[in-house]
């Protein structure tokens, strides 16, 4: 890129020394000298048609030529026929043109320099930049907007994250309506969902939708080696979209700059968080300027990002449904030959995002053409399943033998959360937690109801199969982590003295009261397992159905 630069300024260099070539030679003296006699004889024959005076020479112009003679020759009678004109000194015109041209051309080469951080202006002239650090390039470029071509069509398998994201956009067109109403949007975005869901492409299609410029910087751009470059590439930045404004920062992987301040200290990442949490404080209500942000760990972001006044707005962004994919799936497809049924693939990609999805449509095309296939047939699919990674967290690819376990999993756990009213409004069948934990304070009731959810999947597995599967383990650890904290740091046991045996026996009476409870909603149990096998995904309000309708 360099170098492609370097020769268009020597292409405006070589233009304007030819230019300027050409206008010397157009301007520069060319007049003939002639002596006293040739000039009488001239004036005295009326071949001359112009007398021009100036302060060194007499110029006569004739039909075929122009001449000259030294102004102390001549005398003011030899012209009384004639009409003589005062001329300015040509070599003046020439000089100003020099000048001209020489300063544009060196500012055009000065501004280029300058802009590549190469040189700098100092009181002695130019001088060669020495510092060669990788810091200078990252944070002298220019913060630019991008205009983003990402729509919400081109995004299969949203349609909630849609809906969440609507006002933003409504605000974003037009703003003044919420301001008249006395209201403001929230200043902070933050999309939280695992690698491969479409964040990135989700804060874009907002972008596209709300006609704003989009300044895009991902968390690892800010993290320097000197201290202060991070912090002035975040003023930098939000400068830059507050000038743009209405417009939308997306900060990527905002946990690079975001984490928990804590013992290890680090300066560097420190003082840049501190900027950004200035820089948000610092919004005023008329700055129509919103931050979107994503990460995949949100435990490990700092408390003050998450505050009201920042990140006051979160949007889970989950691995999609079995109809998501089948939408994202017909998005991927689109352009390539294919005689697949997507029901199917949809079907057998439990547990893939929508990057995972992208992958697998690629290499089952490449597959077809190495094969010499004129379609993509779903034998391809089968074939390249298991070649498709799917980021750093390893997700659930399950036969249909385990897709049963895991139904029958899933279902006792939220037919207990819904029995007894736990906060949430949907399942999916890809989710692994139903219910987030809470620090709030909660009674003994809420605390048990919690751990009867927590073992629901084990015990309605093995009602069902007598056997459940080995990923009971995380809600099985924290189910043994809520009745310790409730025996020995609650006092919610049989004695406020903590005893041996509590632990064990509160495990105890809860795993049998769930028990007795998953006997008695048996057929709804069986309902909601037919239902997460077509949809894999199932409301709170209709397995509350299910369930005023047998009690």
């Amino acid at each position: 890129m360099p170098s492609s630069k370097l020769n268009r300024i020597l292409i405006y260099a070589s233009a304007s020394l030819i230019i300027l070539l050409v206008i010397f030679a157009l301007v520069r003296n060319r007049a003939d000298d002639v002596t006293l006699n040739q000039a009488n004889a001239m004036l005295e024959n009326h071949t001359v048609k112009k007398v021009v005076v100036s302060k060194e020479y007499v110029y006569l112009k004739t039909n075929d030529n122009l001449y000259r003679i030294a102004s102390s020759q001549v005398s003011p009678k030899m012209f009384i026929d004639y009409k003589v004109q005062v001329g300015d000194n040509t070599n003046i015109v020439v000089y100003i043109l020099f000048g001209v041209l020489f300063f544009g051309l060196g500012s055009l080469v000065l501004r280029y320099v300058q802009k590549r951080g190469d040189f700098s202006i100092n009181a002695g002239g130019i001088a060669k930049n020495l510092d060669t650090n990788s810091a200078s390039e990252t944070t002298d470029a220019p913060i630019q907007a991008i205009k983003s071509d990402v729509s919400f069509d081109d995004i299969g398998g949203i349609s909630d994250v849609k809906i969440e994201l609507e006002e933003i956009i409504d605000f974003m067109r037009n703003a003044k309506r919420y301001k008249s109403f006395g209201a403001r949007m929230p200043r902070g975005v933050l999309l939280v969902g695992p690698p491969g869901v479409g964040k990135t492409m989700i804060a874009k299609a907002v972008a596209n939708a709300a006609g704003v410029p989009f300044f895009y910087q991902s968390g690892a751009s800010f993290v320097q080696i000197y201290v202060g470059m991070g912090a002035k590439r975040v003023h930098e930045l939000f400068s830059a979209a507050k000038k743009n404004a209405p417009s939308i920062i997306f900060i990527d992987e905002i946990d690079a700059v975001g984490k928990k301040r804590g013992s290890e200290r680090n300066d560097e990442r420190e003082a840049t968080l501190n900027q950004l949490l200035t820089e948000m404080d610092g919004f005023e209500g008329s700055s129509n300027v919103i931050v979107v942000a994503a990460t995949n760990k949100i435990d490990v972001l700092d408390s003050a990002l998450l505050r009201a006044g920042r990140f006051d707005r979160r949007i889970f962004v989950e691995l999609p449904t079995k109809s998501e994919r089948e939408s994202i799936l017909k998005k991927y497809l689109e352009k390539v030959p294919h005689e697949v049924d997507v029901k199917v693939v949809a079907n057998m990609t439990v547990g893939f995002n929508g990057a995972a999805l992208a992958a697998l449509v690629n290499e089952a095309a490449l597959l077809a053409l190495r094969q010499n296939s004129f379609h993509v047939e779903l034998e391809h699919f089968y074939q390249v399943k298991d070649k498709v990674m799917f980021g750093k967290k390893k997700l659930q690819i399950l036969n249909e033998r385990q897709k049963a376990y895991h139904i029958a999993y899933q279902a006792g756990k939220v037919v207990v959360a819904t029995y007894y009213d736990l906060s949430f409004e949907k399942l999916m069948l890809s989710s692994e937690k139903l219910t987030p934990a809470t620090g709030d304070a909660l009674l003994q009731q809420e605390l048990e109801a919690r751990v009867k959810m927590l073992l629901g999947g084990i015990v309605a597995c093995d009602i069902a199969y007598g056997e459940h599967t080995s990923n009971a383990k995380k809600d099985l650890d924290e189910a043994k982590e809520l009745v310790k904290s409730m025996c020995q740091d609650y006092g919610m046991g049989t004695t406020l003295l903590v005893k041996a045996s509590q632990e064990e026996q509160t495990m105890s009476k809860l795993l049998q009261e769930c028990k007795e409870l998953l006997m008695q909603l048996q057929d709804v149990t069986q309902k909601v397992q037919k239902v997460l096998y077509e949809r894999e995904s199932i409301t709170k309000a209709e397995v509350k159905e299910y369930i005023d309708a047998v009690l």
